[in-house]
């Protein structure tokens, strides 16, 4: 069994992360803490193979934590589970050595495929002798690529889709379709499908927002940010 380490500041997304773990074969969750020192310490004490690291942290930046693991001596392995999309912090995770990039928010489908390559590659790389080859060595790193994904509906667009996802993933409390196409400058009914696509694949979660009159207005709230959205709909009541 690989030995996971969930650091999520989080409580729901850090519980929701190590239940996605455990359903996993050939994966136990070692233990959960929310900020990076607590994460070096833990792989200090226990035995860890691999942390799942989000990389804004309380206390410091997911890279510090990856250079701190590193200088103490802790071999273990990193797969960055963040909503850092800037260029500069990829730079910085694939210098300190981590091994997988996943954003925020995914599904446990994603997560899955994530894991199973790096059990892959572990897998691979563990057996005893030589690689045999350049090639060799080059299906190994392959392992730890994701499988694609496959096309979106006709009429939709990846571009569009981040800019929805960036738009919604700022959000503590959710957005409304018309919220987001202002975000974004698309239409009200485009921004609405592509809320409607991201729920359906369980990337963000319907509320409904109750204000002083009329029907309830619904807001998409991201996956990890559910509890806020709860909030606001026993506020709307009250």
């Amino acid at each position: 069994m690989i030995s996971v380490l969930v650091v999520e500041d989080d409580p729901v997304a850090a519980e929701a992360h190590r239940a996605y773990v455990e359903r996993v074969p050939g994966f136990t969750v070692a233990g959960v803490v929310h900020a990076g020192g607590e994460a070096v310490r833990f792989c200090e004490r226990h035995r860890v193979e691999l942390v799942l690291l989000d990389f804004y942290l309380p206390d410091s930046h997911g890279l510090a934590v990856c250079q701190a693991l590193r200088a103490g001596g802790a071999a273990v392995d990193v797969i960055a589970v963040t909503s850092a999309r800037d260029l500069s912090v990829v730079r910085g995770a694939v210098s300190a050595g981590v091994v997988q990039y996943l954003l925020k928010p995914f599904t446990f489908a994603a997560l899955r495929d994530k894991l199973d390559s790096y059990a892959r590659f572990r897998e691979r790389v563990a057996r005893p002798g030589q690689a045999s080859g350049q090639a060799d060595i080059d299906r190994m790193l392959a392992t730890l690529r994701s499988p694609e994904k496959g096309p979106l509906p006709k009429g939709m667009s990846t571009a569009t889709l981040d800019a929805v996802t960036s738009a919604l993933a700022a959000s503590a409390d959710g957005l409304s379709a018309a919220a987001v196409a202002q975000a974004t400058g698309v239409a009200r009914v485009t921004a609405r499908r592509y809320l409607e696509y991201l729920a359906d694949h369980g990337l963000a979660r319907r509320s409904p927002h109750y204000g002083t009159v009329g029907r309830p207005e619904v807001r998409y709230v991201p996956v990890g940010h559910a509890e806020a959205g709860n909030e606001n709909e026993e506020n709307g009541r009250r």
